[in-house]
């Protein structure tokens, strides 16, 4: 448990930091005169530089520890968001928040933080541990984002982020906690007796794990695209002030039921099926949202909602690639299909942006963002979850 408490702290500060971002479109441009295509695009960025340095972040856990990791995370984004906050122009945004969080932010969240969570637990608790952690890490959502958006409405922007990278240095100690996981069950071991370049190609063959990859894209584009432009979206459906913070807020209290949830239900049935269940009931809801009329009401039922389905597919993703390859190279094999989620994540910030500027609507990109959760949760339905040993490939199911 003390493994999953200091995974969910790690988490907390990690990803509720990445959540405030959106908040701050507002501030860089009118406040600094940099067009919100460039802010979306350092946090674009961002999300690249994650999913890029992920395997790597992934691999040196794997080697040397979580602890060293996680420090040397919590350096690098602390560093970016300083920059950002001490010298707010256009290429200065890029290298801060863009490259230095990017790196830092692939050494602080799920795929080094629920790799130890993976290795500290048993295989048939896995999948709840996972989820219980996920949804731990939520709580600096919840908290982050109103902090954020007070601290900029009281004392500016350069504070707020300021603040933001104190945070994550003071969580990053908590890294030593999670070197405690090292578990391994005799299923664990006979699933993972090949080397990494031997699991890696069997891995990258397997149509299985190629639509796990395929279908995590989705979940980035999504998610990044929400969290990054729904707060300027409100803004031009002339929502209250305010009410921004309050849904992204509201997104993180719910995505701790939602993950926890997802982690349990991933315990007892196919965690690819609730992962196709989850992107079809995302996909219905982002649509249903993008054509209704525009409420308080709306926003909030909406934020819930989502919040449901949030995180959610972190556990079930890990738990999946770990449930079939075991977890010795848990740290690299996860990176790779977490770099896929990142590329979604890049282009549903960056894309956000230039539709924004060019049409002066957010509709086109909603659009996308609803159909994707559909061909997502066609991609998850037959991939087949059997365990395989290093000579086996994983095979998808008619």
């Amino acid at each position: 448990m003390l493994v999953v408490a200091a995974a969910a702290l790690v988490l907390s500060g990690a990803m509720g930091i990445r959540q405030t971002f959106g908040l701050f479109l507002g501030p860089f441009s009118f406040e600094h005169g940099i067009p919100v295509a460039t802010v979306a695009l350092a946090i674009a960025l961002h999300n690249l530089v994650w999913g890029l340095a992920q395997p790597f972040a992934g691999a040196a856990a794997d080697r040397y520890g979580v602890a060293p990791v996680v420090a040397f995370g919590a350096l690098a984004f602390a560093g970016g968001l300083a920059l950002a906050a001490l010298a707010p122009s256009g290429p200065m945004l890029l290298l801060g928040m863009g490259l230095m969080v990017g790196i830092g932010i692939s050494c602080t969240s799920f795929g080094v933080v629920l790799t130890a969570v993976g290795r500290a637990a048993s295989p048939e608790g896995r999948s709840s541990a996972l989820g219980l952690a996920s949804a731990g890490g939520s709580l600096g959502q919840v908290l982050l984002v109103p902090l954020a958006e007070s601290i900029t409405s009281a004392a500016g922007m350069t504070a707020a982020l300021l603040a933001l990278a104190g945070i994550i240095l003071a969580v990053a100690p908590l890294g030593l906690w999670l070197n405690r996981g090292g578990r391994r069950s005799a299923a664990d071991v006979e699933a993972t007796d090949g080397s990494l370049s031997d699991v890696l190609v069997q891995a990258c063959r397997n149509p299985g794990y190629q639509l796990l990859t395929l279908g995590f894209f989705t979940c980035g584009f999504q998610l990044a695209f929400i969290a990054t432009h729904l707060p300027g979206y409100l803004a031009l459906c002339h929502m209250p002030a305010g009410l921004s913070a309050t849904a992204l807020a509201l997104i993180g209290l719910f995505n701790m039921a939602g993950s926890w949830g997802c982690g349990w239900l991933g315990g007892r049935f196919r965690q690819q099926h609730v992962l196709g269940w989850l992107y079809l009931i995302r996909g219905v809801v982002i649509g249903a949202f993008a054509l209704a009329p525009k409420s308080e009401l709306v926003v909030v039922l909406f934020a819930a909602t989502m919040g449901l389905t949030w995180l959610g597919t972190v556990p079930l993703t890990s738990g999946l690639v770990a449930k079939v390859f075991g977890i010795r190279h848990l740290g690299t094999l996860f990176g790779i299909v977490f770099l896929s989620h990142q590329i979604g994540s890049f282009l549903g910030a960056w894309l956000g942006g230039v539709v924004l500027n060019a049409t002066g609507s957010y509709g086109p990109v909603w659009a996308a963002t609803a159909l994707a959760g559909l061909i997502a949760a066609l991609l998850h339905f037959p991939i087949d979850d059997r365990p395989v040993s290093a000579t086996l490939p994983m095979l998808v199911r008619a």
